[in-house]
């Protein structure tokens, strides 16, 4: 019986002995069965023709239902000593502890599968205008449209959505090439020293020395703006704290003394970069680039503010700030729905940041806040 509870409410029969995890676990469940039920058109077309996107969010949906099932029918884990945790689940302890990191992460998970579903949560086409403009613009928040519609008649939850996946892809891929960049630089400069590592920091130092804003919109005004060049430009703008970082724990541990049995028994540098050192240097990288994705999403809708961020008709959080300013005494949705967005969003991934950090800094004793 308590099986098949599970399998139809998982979560139900832990609702007293864990009552916030079993909660939220019916939560989504209830969630996403109603997503089911009121967007069932939209999922049955799928399979039969849909678009990338579409396929996606049906890969998402399935996901999203099986990972809330795993977890809300997962059976508490018995007790194990101290001695008997490995590093990271000493560390996965610490986070769980953090409140503010776990608040975090679950507004991460929950950006992420919004926008991972947002082809079937959008109620209307992010592009499409009113028939009649003159009558749907500048429309409050209303049932039909919860955050209202912009002065051409397009509903803002639908724009908010779109701009939210516009947000999280060029945020998670630009970090994702800066933490590459700046880790290879700085396990090289911290490693082989010398003139390399001379060259490599007053390069980095140079580069700190300028307003990364004023860099990035004398890179884009000179080429025609498009979604993958802002991903590639933030990412080459945005390496050179990491190389630093890198670096300084390179330049450590290349005389720590597994580095130099590596040395000993013939090893190649690319080897012991690579396989030796740079894996112990991933606590710090995981902690930048969680902090970095926040910042990078904020320098994002910066540029879109400007009008120099991803070309309309694309959807995105500062274009739609930067568009309803002008409209802001009229119809404040516009500006205030997407802000805070942004600001929910940054937030989110500096509080899991913070929790990282805290939980991976040994003298921080586990870290833990409550």
């Amino acid at each position: 019986m308590g099986r098949l509870l599970d399998l139809v409410l998982p979560g139900a029969r832990d609702l007293r002995k864990r009552p916030v995890r079993a909660a939220a676990a019916l939560a989504a469940w209830a969630a996403l069965w109603v997503l089911v039920v009121v967007r069932w058109d939209r999922i049955v077309a799928t399979p039969g023709g849909g678009a990338v996107d579409a396929w996606i969010a049906l890969v998402s949906l399935l996901a999203a239902l099986a990972a809330v099932w795993r977890l809300g029918g997962r059976r508490p884990e018995p007790d194990v000593s101290v001695e008997m945790r490995s590093q990271w689940g000493l560390v996965s302890d610490a986070f769980r502890r953090h409140r503010l990191a776990m608040a975090g992460l679950a507004l991460v998970a929950t950006l992420a599968f919004l926008a991972l579903l947002t082809p079937y949560l959008a109620p209307h086409d992010p592009a499409a205008q009113g028939a009649d403009i003159v009558a749907t613009r500048f429309q409050p928040p209303s049932w039909e449209h919860p955050m209202g519609t912009d002065r051409f008649g397009r509903d803002v939850l639908s724009r908010v959505l779109y701009g939210g996946r516009v947000s999280l892809m060029v945020g998670t891929l630009a970090i994702i090439i800066a933490m590459t960049l700046g880790s290879l630089v700085g396990a090289v400069a911290g490693y082989a020293r010398g003139w390399i590592d001379a060259v490599s920091m007053r390069t980095v130092d140079l580069l700190l020395s300028l307003p990364r804003l004023v860099l990035l919109i004398t890179i884009i005004a000179f080429v025609d703006p498009s979604t993958t060049l802002i991903i590639v430009v933030l990412g080459l703008t945005g390496w050179m704290g990491t190389s630093r970082l890198v670096r300084g724990e390179v330049l450590s541990l290349r005389e720590r003394e597994f580095v130099q049995a590596a040395r000993v028994l013939g090893f190649g540098t690319p080897r012991i970069l690579f396989k030796h050192v740079l894996p112990n240097v991933a606590t710090p990288i995981i902690v930048a680039a969680t902090l970095g994705i926040g910042n990078t999403i904020l320098v994002e809708a910066s540029l879109s503010f400007l009008g120099f961020g991803v070309p309309p008709p694309t959807p995105s959080w500062g274009d739609m700030v930067l568009r309803g300013v002008r409209d802001m005494h009229d119809a404040p949705w516009l500006v205030l729905f997407p802000g805070i967005a942004i600001v929910v969003t940054v937030m989110s991934f500096n509080l899991v940041g913070d929790g990282l950090r805290d939980a991976l800094d040994p003298r921080a004793g586990g870290g833990g806040h409550s």
